[in-house]
């Protein structure tokens, strides 16, 4: 009696596990928001529950088990989704694993905790990255040059670079705007913020910044940036020890032959640039080209993903999961990153057809990954000072936005996945 109870709660359970639930986050064009879609798989993972990327299967969607709270949230934030039962989720899963297949499923097992360098005075909407965190509904903690210098970015697994210059030439906008208030308190501000952590001027705090951030890297930190950046970071590192600012900025005399002594051996991504030491010019180097001035309008400007091994190269994979694979493109302080200027070392993730403009990139350092992204705002296509922000929730399938959001994510990537 007793063998037969035994198996018939075999096939009873058997039966159940085939029906089981899974719940399949499509980022194809069938998705309602893609980028509250990010912020649900975070959110998941927060709930100790793992997650399966299902790379370049419908444009990168997530897969999880189900559990009674990730519907009611997924319909909270507007996510479509799809109920699958255990053997239909083991048909996609073995459809990703064929070999014919550019596809793979990477496990995430753990949220990331995220941290943004940028100023306590910032607002959301400064940035498209603590924009589209906000939007998403991604928690992030925010760090100044205090706690930078302190050691804190080593409780954080991300990082995000605010739009800064490292270079302590406040973005360059000294010729256009010194005399607007906001520049004079953020001059001031950041003088002030020198002189308290032990700094003569600015630029040499921001140097320091940066070789601590470069540290972080090397430690195994994962680095993300934008816009100005992503270029004063590496021009920093290579001035370390050299005064590269015009003295109308920080009072001090340019290092005579300071361009011969840049030493690019110290940046992350870029080599052999030339650095700017005219005041009265916006640009900080040679490493930032515009478009041509025919193709500066958002109906002509657009750049193109690469295409990637999903099975033996799903880093770049990850960060350039997309339902399209051609972007709108959109300016900034630093636009795109002029392709001769960039080392041999690191990866091109997406670029201008035709032209020397590479808008994303990814290498490594140390034990640690930068990915920087060249542009402001994905959905602001010439985005000015003292510009409203951008409404979210006019672009919740923004191509652009995306590949920010990939960023976040690929640090829960741990080790490849098990069966779910």
């Amino acid at each position: 009696m007793m063998k037969g109870w035994c198996t018939l709660s075999a096939l009873l359970m058997s039966a159940w596990l085939a029906q089981a639930q899974r719940i399949l986050i499509p980022m194809d064009e069938r998705q309602t928001d893609h980028l509250k879609a990010y912020g649900v798989a975070y959110w998941v993972l927060t709930q100790g529950v793992d997650v399966d990327w299902l790379l370049n299967y419908r444009g990168g969607s997530f897969l999880t088990r189900d559990f009674p709270e990730l519907e009611r949230e997924l319909r909270i934030r507007g996510v479509a989704y799809e109920k699958l039962t255990s053997a239909q989720a083991e048909q996609i899963l073995a459809q990703i694993a064929s070999e014919d297949s550019n596809m793979e499923a990477i496990r995430l097992e753990k949220a990331p905790r995220i941290a943004v360098y940028t100023p306590p005075h910032s607002l959301p909407w400064d940035d498209a990255v603590t924009l589209v965190l906000t939007y998403a509904e991604v928690p992030y903690d925010k760090v100044w040059d205090e706690e930078v210098l302190r050691g804190k970015l080593a409780e954080y697994d991300w990082l995000h670079l605010h739009h800064e210059d490292f270079t302590g030439q406040y973005s360059r906008f000294w010729a256009l705007y010194r005399h607007m208030p906001w520049f004079v308190r953020q001059q001031r501000d950041q003088e002030e913020m020198a002189r308290k952590l032990g700094f003569a001027t600015v630029p040499e705090l921001k140097k320091a910044i940066a070789r601590a951030i470069k540290e972080y890297v090397a430690a195994g930190g994962f680095l993300f940036a934008m816009c100005t950046a992503t270029e004063t970071l590496d021009i920093a590192l290579a001035a370390e020890g050299i005064d590269i600012v015009p003295p109308e900025l920080d009072g001090t005399p340019i290092t005579p032959e300071a361009q011969q002594k840049l030493d690019y051996g110290k940046t992350l991504a870029f080599q052999g640039f030339q650095v700017s030491l005219n005041p009265y010019e916006t640009e900080h180097s040679d490493i930032d080209v515009q478009p041509p001035p025919a193709l500066q309008n958002p109906l002509a400007d657009y750049f193109v993903l690469f295409e990637f091994s999903a099975k033996h190269d799903p880093v770049p994979t990850m960060l350039t999961q997309n339902h399209v694979n051609v972007i709108k493109g959109f300016m900034g302080q630093t636009t795109n990153f002029r392709k001769s200027r960039i080392k041999e070392s690191v990866v091109i993730l997406a670029e201008a057809p035709g032209r020397d403009e590479v808008r994303y990139l990814h290498g490594n350092y140390g034990r640690g990954t930068f990915t920087f992204y060249g542009g402001h705002d994905p959905e602001d296509y010439q985005h000015f000072v003292g510009d409203p922000p951008t409404d979210l929730a006019l672009h919740k399938n923004s191509p652009g936005y995306r590949l920010i959001l990939n960023n976040i994510l690929f640090p829960a990537a741990r080790k490849k996945p098990q069966k779910t």
